[in-house]
C-alpha cells in the first residue's frame, strides 16, 4: 500500500516536471495560447453583447479590433518609454561613467573594494545595451501578437459551441464543473483587470506629475513605463522605481536627490498598490503574496515578459480549479489570502 502511494507520488512529480519542460521548450506556442485564453475570458462578455444586436462575424471583428488596439497600446507604451530612455542614455553615457568612477574611487578610499564580477559587469556600454535590448524585445512582439490574434479569433468563434459540449450528458460530471469554474475564472479575471487597469492609469499619471514637479527629465517616459509595468505585480513596480532613481543620479549628480525620488516613488507605489488596489479588488481576489511573487518570477522565467504579465491570471485560474475539486481544495486554501475559499460567481 505504501509502495503504491509512493509510486503514484513519483509518477505525479515526474509528470509535472515533464509538463513544465514542455511548456518551457514550446513557449512560442503555449505562451500566446494561454495569453489568448486570458484575453478571451476578458472580452467574451463584449462579444456576447454585440452578438445580440449585430451579426456574429461583425461582432467578432469589432471585438478583435478593440482587443488588439488595447494590447498594442500597452506594449507600445513600454517600447516608447524604453526607447526614449535608450536615446537619453546614449547621449548622456559619459555622465554615468563619470559618476561610476567617482563612486568607485570614494568606496575604495573608504576600504570598500568594488572589483571582481561587479566591476567587470557594470559599465555604460552594458547599461545602454540592456535598455536597448529591452526596447528591442518589446518592439519585436509582432509575431506573438499575430498568434494571439489568430487564437483569440478562433476561440471567440468556438466559445458557445464549447459550452454546449460541456453540457452534453457524455461530458458529465466534469463538464458542469469545468463550465462553473470557467465562469468564476472569467468573472475574477475581469474584476482583476479592471482594478489593475485603474491602478496602472492612476500610477502612470501620478508618476508623470511627480516627475514633472521634481524636474526629472523624460517625465512622459517614466509615466508610460510606470503605467505599463504596473500590470506585473512586484517586479514591474520595482523596475519602474529603480530606473528613474538611477537616471536621477546622473541628472542631478546628487545622491540625496536620488534618495528623495526613490522614496517618493515607493510611497506612490505603496499607496496605490498596497493600500488602494487591495480595497478595490476585495476578498474574492485575495491571494497569498508569496504565491503572487512566485507566479510572477516563475512564469517570467518560463515565458519572459508575456509570462510575467499573465502569471497572476494563471495563478487565479489554478486556484479556482483547485477549489472546484475536493482533492484540490487544500491547495486553493493555502494559496489564497483568506482562510476560506469558495467557488462562487467571483464577487
Amino acid at each position: 500500500m505504501v509502495e503504491a502511494g509512493g509510486s503514484r507520488m513519483i509518477g505525479s512529480v515526474t509528470t509535472g516536471i515533464l509538463v513544465v519542460a514542455l511548456l518551457y521548450v514550446a513557449q512560442s506556442i503555449f505562451a500566446p495560447l494561454i495569453f489568448s485564453l486570458f484575453v478571451i475570458a476578458l472580452v467574451w462578455p463584449c462579444q456576447a453583447a454585440l452578438q445580440r444586436w449585430l451579426p456574429k462575424l461583425l461582432a467578432l471583428l469589432i471585438t478583435l479590433i478593440v482587443t488588439m488596439v488595447v494590447i498594442v497600446a500597452i506594449g507600445s507604451a513600454v517600447a516608447w518609454g524604453f526607447g526614449k530612455l535608450a536615446q537619453w542614455l546614449f547621449v548622456n553615457a559619459e555622465r554615468f561613467q563619470t559618476i561610476y568612477v567617482e563612486w568607485t574611487n570614494w568606496l575604495e578610499g573608504h576600504g570598500v573594494a568594488v572589483a571582481g564580477p561587479l566591476a567587470d559587469r557594470f559599465d555604460v556600454s552594458w547599461l545602454v545595451g540592456f535598455v536597448q535590448g529591452m526596447a528591442g524585445r518589446l518592439n519585436s512582439f509582432a509575431g506573438f501578437a499575430l498568434l494571439v490574434f489568430i487564437f483569440v479569433m478562433l476561440g471567440l468563434l468556438e466559445v458557445e459551441d464549447f459550452n454546449t459540449r460541456l453540457l452534453a450528458p457524455a461530458a458529465q460530471p466534469y463538464g458542469m464543473r469545468i463550465l462553473a469554474a470557467n465562469r468564476v475564472i472569467g468573472a475574477k479575471l475581469r474584476r482583476f483587470m479592471i482594478v489593475r487597469t485603474f491602478a496602472s492609469v492612476l500610477t502612470g499619471l501620478v508618476v508623470w506629475v511627480f516627475a514633472l514637479g521634481a524636474g526629472l527629465e523624460l517625465a512622459g517616459a517614466w509615466g508610460a513605463i510606470a503605467f505599463a509595468l504596473n500590470y506585473i505585480p512586484f517586479l514591474g513596480p520595482f523596475v519602474a522605481t529603480a530606473l528613474p532613481t538611477l537616471f536621477a543620479i546622473a541628472q542631478f549628480d546628487s545622491w540625496q536627490t536620488a534618495v528623495v525620488i526613490f522614496t517618493s516613488l515607493n510611497v506612490i507605489q505603496f499607496i496605490i498598490g498596497s493600500y488602494l488596489e487591495p480595497r478595490l479588488t476585495g476578498a474574492s481576489l485575495a491571494i497569498s503574496p508569496f504565491a503572487v511573487i512566485f507566479a510572477v518570477f516563475f512564469w517570467s522565467f518560463m515565458w519572459g515578459i508575456s509570462g510575467a504579465f499573465i502569471g497572476v491570471p494563471i495563478l487565479i485560474a489554478f486556484i479556482v480549479y483547485c477549489a472546484a475539486t475536493p482533492s484540490g481544495k487544500w491547495i486553493a486554501t493555502l494559496l489564497s489570502g483568506g482562510s476560506k475559499v469558495e467557488l462562487d460567481n467571483g464577487s
